[in-house]
């Protein structure tokens, strides 16, 4: 057994989560974790809600709350958003509770006494309007480096390259589209350069990366800078220095804490199981591998920002050192990024209101159907885009009528003409049934090592090639005109039913909602699919902060089965199937277009009135 971390990207609490979001961190993640501890590893998948920085501050004062309680509503949002996909966290937690800001300042205390953090000063971005510091984000302009419009203050998407806001050319605020003023003030810096041949070795040591992932992450050291790692703002976490810890105006900066919310999130999982080492199985054993996971928008901070951090934790850059009290920590042993997926033909915004909501594509079709067409039909290696004829087109063709039908047929069979699954003696299996069963078997190995590769869509491919095989085996097999032969009649049915066991365990890291409902169908009992839920919790270190975690029991117990062929109890009782997968009405496709479009044109119209009125404030303070 090994020990396998499977880190989450944290979903930026200011909102729901929309499927261009779920389909690069979120079900990528869990079908690899599902399919990890089918093989009976012992997985510890952790994420949680990235709570601190401006963005929140911005959209609080808008809102006319704390930023403590945008945060706290959109938490409870995010984690019943994924929580209903069936992530299967093992702790799904928040940057807002007291475990983890201990654990980011015992970070960050170390990697200053190891010399990679210093103190200087650079020039940051004010709002005139606002007197507040605006989020690197938060900027655009021109890239200076390679001319491209839409530059971000942190980096130019166009041309890759990391930046700092004041060498945009005309700089504007995304707010309110004002010109941002600069001012010099002192701020504590990660010392990349002294840390980046450490990081770049360790890039050039990994194996089987994505070849966009792993390219990107290389290119990335061209020309590396320090980057201030704190920022004037009053929410955050506390720098742990004299003469800053009780300065309300300087905090750590969001993206430094929220990268290390994965070890945190550990630590507080340990906490809460009453072992408080337990972690450590995952983080100081070199033998443990991690996976993180995410969009491509995210490889600089899991590429480079992130092993730096735990490098200069660590005391190996180029200026020495030796680890603080969490020990010598692992980097990761690969970076799975998923390129971007876009919505008929236009770039997800929920601003813009080009947007899906995980809630409400939930809320009119089945979970495993949206999971079925982000896992097949995603943005893998390549940007994707979603359309609702594809989908619907996915759902019919392949979930209902051929795995949904299938196993429908098969069990309705083995109601209709024995009740039970029938027992059979081996030796009355035909050339065709033993064809069919090794098919099956092998299946296993294939499936499994393209998903250990993270090329999930082929695995699901083949998945779903056998349950073509299956189909063709029943139309070839012809059971309904058996008539006369019980033995052989039986053997048809017990052959199919195998089939459909093993295809369902095929699918189950996918779907497993459905493989929960297709165990039951083909007579198994207890619990073959797990599925996570959300549990209300104390803050351990601060009482009276209560707020929603998403956790679950997902290690193989007796009614868990594992990867590999689980021979079909004969004797047990088949009920007549009820259908596993609803077909979507084509009318829906165009109705889902006319909302998109209706939804579209009433957030232009409120964004149109929210500018004008950001634009008559900033005249009327002109006048």
């Amino acid at each position: 057994m090994s020990h396998i971390l499977v880190a989450v990207a944290w979903p930026y609490a200011n909102g729901p989560r929309h499927i261009g979001h779920v389909a690069g961190f979120g079900v990528p993640s869990d079908v690899y974790a599902r399919y990890e501890r089918m093989k009976g590893n012992d997985v510890l998948m952790v994420s949680g809600t990235d709570e601190h920085g401006t963005p929140i501050l911005v959209q609080a004062e808008a809102e006319g709350v704390s930023a403590q309680e945008l945060a706290d509503r959109y938490n409870k949002v995010i984690a019943k958003d994924l929580c209903d996909l069936g992530l299967s966290y093992d702790l799904f937690t928040r940057t807002t509770t007291g475990n983890h800001e201990r654990v980011v300042q015992e970070m960050f205390r170390q990697c200053l006494a190891n010399g990679y953090i210093y103190k200087d000063k650079q020039q940051v971005a004010i709002s005139p309007s606002t007197g507040r510091t605006l989020p690197d984000r938060y900027i655009e302009g021109t890239c200076p480096i390679c001319g491209a419009a839409g530059a971000r203050g942190d980096q130019c998407d166009n041309c890759g390259n990391e930046l700092d806001p004041d060498e945009l050319i005309n700089p504007v605020s995304k707010i309110n589209g004002e010109t941002p003023i600069f001012e010099e003030t002192e701020h504590f810096f990660l010392d990349l350069p002294a840390l980046a041949e450490a990081n770049l070795t360790w890039l050039k040591g990994t194996e089987g990366w994505r070849t966009n992932v792993i390219n990107f992450s290389i290119g990335l050291f061209k020309e590396v800078k320090p980057r201030a790692i704190t920022r004037d703002i009053d929410w955050g976490i506390p720098v742990p220095v004299d003469g800053w810890i009780d300065n309300p105006n300087k905090k750590l900066y969001v993206w430094f804490d929220a990268v290390i919310g994965y070890l945190s999130a550990s630590i507080e999982w340990a906490r809460r199981q009453g072992d408080p080492d337990a972690w450590r199985q995952w983080w100081n054993d070199p033998q443990a591998p991690g996976y993180y996971f995410m969009g491509k928008d995210n490889i600089t901070f899991h590429s480079q920002i992130w092993p730096s951090e735990l490098l200069g934790y660590n005391g190996e850059g180029s200026k020495g050192g030796e680890p603080g009290e969490f020990g010598k920590l692992n980097l990761p042993k690969e970076v799975v990024a998923s390129e971007f997926l876009s919505m008929e033909g236009k770039k997800f915004s929920s601003s813009r209101g080009i947007v899906i909501y995980v809630k409400d594509i939930l809320a009119r079709y089945q979970v495993d159907a949206v999971r079925y067409y982000i896992s097949i039909a995603g943005p893998e290696t390549s940007d994707a885009d979603f359309t609702w004829a594809e989908f619907v087109r996915h759902n019919n063709e392949e979930l209902a009528a051929s795995w949904g039908n299938l196993v429908n047929r098969v069990a309705n069979l083995l109601h209709k003409e024995f009740g039970r699954i029938p027992e059979v003696d081996p030796g009355d299996l035909h050339d065709e049934d033993r064809t069919l069963l090794a098919h099956m078997n092998e299946a296993f190995d294939t499936v499994g090592n393209l998903i250990e590769q993270h090329k999930q869509k082929a695995a699901l491919n083949e998945a779903m090639s056998s349950v073509a095989a299956i189909n063709r085996y029943i139309s070839a097999m012809e059971p309904w005109k058996i008539k006369d032969d019980d033995t052989r009649l039986a053997v048809v049915l017990h052959t199919a039913a195998q089939a459909v066991s093993d295809a369902n365990t095929l699918l189950a890291p996918f779907l497993p909602h459905s493989a929960q409902r297709v165990h039951e169908t083909m007579g198994g009992t207890g619990v073959f699919s797990p599925l996570p839920h959300i549990e209300e919790v104390e803050d351990l270190d601060r009482p009276g902060f209560r707020y929603p975690v998403i956790t679950g029991e997902y290690r193989l117990g007796e009614n868990v089965h594992p990867w590999k062929r689980e021979a079909i109890r004969d004797g047990v009782p088949i009920a007549k199937p009820t259908p596993i997968f609803a077909k979507i009405p084509k009318e829906a496709v165009q109705e889902e277009l006319d909302r998109f479009q209706s939804e579209l044109d009433a957030r232009r119209a409120k964004e149109s009135e929210r500018l004008a009125a950001e634009q008559a404030k900033l005249k009327q303070g002109e006048d």
